[in-house]
């Protein structure tokens, strides 16, 4: 499997986006699977957009209602969904462009990892100057 067929890897979609197509795959609405899980649906909602993410005895229990492992929810590594049947589909272009989105979005993701890691000195260099 090359990289941009790994749909649900690390380096392309987030926890939120693992549980929301689970979710779609069981047949589940968001409503659905929050009251199974016993949350809200506005906590759901957090979870699929990435606002939060459950703690480990909600985690294990969505895992199991979905069908998938706790460490594919995580990650995207282990027991969980394939890439979706139709993208064999798509042309060569749209191939391309979705492997160029999917690059971005890491390097998104490591440039905020980047700006908390800077805001955090920064926030220390503002108190130590404080006191």
């Amino acid at each position: 499997m090359d990289e941009s067929d790994n749909w649900y890897g690390p380096e392309t979609a987030t926890f939120g986006d693992r549980v929301a197509a689970a979710r779609e795959a069981a047949g589940m609405s968001q409503a659905q699977l929050a009251k199974r899980l016993g949350v809200r649906l506005a906590t759901l909602r957090g979870w699929e957009d990435d606002l939060s993410e459950p703690r480990a005895n909600r985690l294990s229990m969505m895992a199991g209602l979905l069908n998938v492992s706790m460490t594919w929810l995580m990650n995207g590594q282990g027991q969980g969904l394939s890439a979706p049947e139709d993208t064999a589909a798509l042309p060569e272009t749209a191939k391309e462009l979705l492997v160029e989105l999917r690059d971005m979005r890491a390097d998104m993701v490591a440039r905020a990892e980047q700006m908390a890691r800077f805001e955090k000195k920064l926030r220390a260099a503002i108190k130590e100057d404080a006191q």
